[in-house]
């Protein structure tokens, strides 16, 4: 009887991490491509519900290991099997799951379906382009052809999606948290934040260094003082920056007073209102826990706002 070539080379898919981080997938690639071969597979189409985003990735090696997802975890060790067969095979391959796809015995709980674009690396120069980017924090694209199997950086774009027939992914830096407080809701919101994969710089008031460097776009500033003047300089700054949000300590009356000193100052209107204060997504809270996470959860929301 006939054997198919993944039935008698392929190696048997193994997870090798549960990291969903791009850049940390695309430098496994470039160490799998160094090593032998790498697939890179990524979702490009969404049918109804799905677990990830468009663009999100898996990584395959060519000794089975993979990292990465494009669902809820239903489909990766299929994803990976597709990917050893393209690999085998030496060219890159489309794949649908779920709703309108021929794997029957495959069904994404949401219900929906998902197409997956697998792209057998020929060089990794792309991914390097990206991680170089994001290293400086500053966002990045990247460009595949299914036609010409080919992947090329390009200038980002506001979102991933598919232009005319290429499919454009958007990388953008992690999420840094700049944090001004000596106090205990400091630390708290310090230690989750780190444990999230946040970038967290911790500033004391009147510190010599350049805040209004630290602050790009994918920057929270989180200030948890119990007085108004340790926080003015730092918020100043931070009103001035391109930071996604900037959340301050304090009650709501505390938070009247804070706006008639600001607008004392000629702030407008629209600046004071990029403030979110009382800080947090839910309150009050009366643990330094429960606030931790509350500020990191409102900072979550908010960068998905900002980069959707």
């Amino acid at each position: 009887m006939h054997q198919s070539l993944a039935t008698v080379t392929a190696p048997i898919p193994v997870r090798a991490s549960s990291t969903d981080d791009p850049a940390e997938l695309l430098r496994f690639a470039i160490d799998a491509h160094r090593r032998g071969a790498a697939a890179l597979a990524t979702l490009v189409d969404i049918r109804g519900g799905a677990a990830r985003a468009l663009g999100a990735h898996m990584v395959v090696a060519a000794d089975g290991r993979f990292c990465g997802y494009v669902s809820g975890g239903c489909v990766e060790a299929a994803v990976a099997s597709e990917a050893l067969l393209a690999m085998a095979k030496g060219r890159d391959r489309m794949v649908k799951f779920g709703d309108g796809s021929p794997f029957f015995d495959i069904v994404l709980p949401c219900g929906g379906g998902i197409s997956v674009a697998i792209h057998v690396l020929k060089d990794v120069g792309a991914l390097r382009h990206v991680l170089e980017r994001l290293e400086r924090r500053q966002a990045a694209g990247l460009a595949y052809s299914p036609e010409r199997q080919a992947l090329e950086p390009v200038e980002p774009l506001p979102r991933t999606c598919w232009l005319e027939r290429d499919f454009l992914t958007v990388y953008r830096p992690r999420t840094r948290v700049l944090l001004s407080g000596q106090t205990i809701e400091a630390q708290a919101v310090a230690r989750l934040a780190e444990a999230s994969g946040y970038d967290v710089i911790a500033v004391a008031p009147g510190g010599v260094r350049p805040v209004a460097d630290i602050i790009d776009p994918f920057t929270a500033v989180v200030l948890l003082h119990h007085e108004l003047d340790a926080e003015a300089a730092i918020l100043e700054t931070a009103l001035a920056s391109p930071g996604f949000y900037i959340g301050a300590l304090g009650s709501t009356r505390t938070h009247r007073r804070r706006v008639e000193r600001l607008r004392a100052m000629a702030f407008k209107r629209d600046d004071i209102a990029r403030i979110k204060a009382p800080i947090g997504m839910f309150g009050p809270t009366r643990d330094a826990t429960s606030l931790a996470l509350s500020v990191l959860a409102d900072i979550a929301a908010a960068r998905l706002v900002a980069y959707a």
